[in-house]
């Protein structure tokens, strides 16, 4: 019974901190959606870095690591209360956007509606911004962690995290849990349970060359013939299975008047277990041409393994659910057809809860918005669960 008021009350204490800071999370938000952060444009990307890093440098000890031909990622142990004995929770966010350098003129930031809105601010910057003034809560309310905490931010999530996989899951096998400050599920905020598996197929037909006006009966299309296999390709979806499978991009041809000699296709596929990638596999990997003079050419894999629900994350996930309670919020799980960096630290076994940033919708969309009466609350919350692991 103790140990339930002083949850309760502790509780009061980080909701009324983040209300109290509201204005200067919001400020804070917008300084990261300005800054602005492109997967593809690294110099903009260390410039976000850079500015996140001098806005915690006083309550965190900074590292960052070369993220190749993305920018630099960003690793945060924060000073907090405590005695640091049992281990480590790790946080994970991302700082590249899918939006294209430029966009915050067409999009820019702004507060209304009840809202704030730009590119980038549901997916995840707000979710950053949630975070560290959550470790400032912790410090200033002198409440002790027993685990190191640390954040990292990864400069290409949006795209494969193949520079970042590694270090990610380097820190996840020495923590006890892992908090994904990727965004919630629709307007009520679900926090996510499960996620499914994400992966990429590229397809290659190699056809013959010709004119298409002098000599069109020795030419082979490789366009024709690739319209023949993404019929077959898109019937691999099973959606009572849960199994996704989409023709996103096609490129092939050169000139209007010649027989294609070659078309790409880029495919992405989601699954939700790992033995559905025996599916993908099995379907995939037969794949012949119709047209004898055609070759294809088959490559591709799942990039992120899927994060099925496990005991850990139940876990997880009933805790966040009464802490949150205590918050005045009835916290709902769910599973999405999308991926994070959390596919990577579940797939290790780790505990695992995703969805804790911000509340709203429209990622990637003109759209793009989060509430700004659920910013107190996911704030309170965050540091109420690190206090709590």
């Amino acid at each position: 019974m103790a140990c339930g008021v002083v949850i309760i009350t502790a509780m009061d204490s980080f909701l009324r901190y983040a209300r109290e800071k509201q204005k200067d999370i919001i400020t804070l938000i917008r300084e990261f959606i300005e800054c602005e952060s492109p997967s593809d444009y690294a110099p903009g990307v260390n410039r976000f870095v850079d500015l996140m890093a001098a806005r915690i440098r006083d309550i965190a000890k900074i590292r960052t690591y070369p993220g190749g031909e993305f920018g630099k990622h960003l690793r945060c142990e924060f000073r907090l209360p405590g005695g640091k004995k049992d281990g480590q929770i790790l946080a994970l966010g991302h700082s590249d956007t899918v939006w294209p350098l430029g966009t915050i003129r067409s999009m820019p930031f702004r507060q209304a509606r009840g809202r704030l809105w730009g590119p980038g601010v549901l997916d995840m910057k707000a979710g950053l911004a949630f975070f560290i003034f959550a470790m400032r809560a912790l410090r200033d309310l002198d409440t002790p962690v027993a685990r190191r905490v640390l954040l990292q931010v990864n400069s290409d999530e949006e795209v494969r995290s193949v520079s970042s996989r590694a270090l990610t899951e380097e820190a996840a096998r020495a923590s006890a849990a892992v908090l994904v400050l990727e965004p919630g599920t629709g307007l009520d905020g679900k926090l996510k349970t499960a996620r499914k598996g994400v992966g990429d197929y590229a397809i290659v037909v190699r056809g013959v060359a010709s004119h298409a006006g002098v000599d069109f009966s020795n030419g082979a299309s490789a366009i024709v013939e690739m319209a023949r296999q993404i019929e077959r390709i898109a019937g691999f979806t099973q959606l009572d299975r849960g199994i996704t499978v989409s023709p996103g991009v096609i490129r092939g041809g050169t000139r209007s008047n010649v027989v294609a000699a070659e078309c790409r296709a880029e495919i992405d596929v989601r699954a939700p277990r790992d033995r559905d990638l025996k599916y993908l596999e099995s379907n995939f990997s037969p794949l012949k041409t119709d047209d004898k003079r055609c070759r294809i050419e088959v490559s591709g894999r799942l990039s992120r393994p899927p994060m099925a629900r496990s005991a850990g994350r139940a876990r997880l996930f009933r805790m966040a659910k009464a802490l949150s309670a205590g918050l005045g919020v009835a916290l709902e799980e769910s599973s999405t057809g999308g991926g994070s960096d959390g596919n990577f630290t579940a797939a290790l076994g780790v505990p695992t809860l995703d969805g804790l940033g911000a509340v709203g919708e429209g990622a990637h969309a003109l759209h793009e918005s989060i509430l700004i009466n659920r910013i107190a609350d996911r704030t309170a919350l965050l540091a109420k669960l690190v206090a709590a692991i």
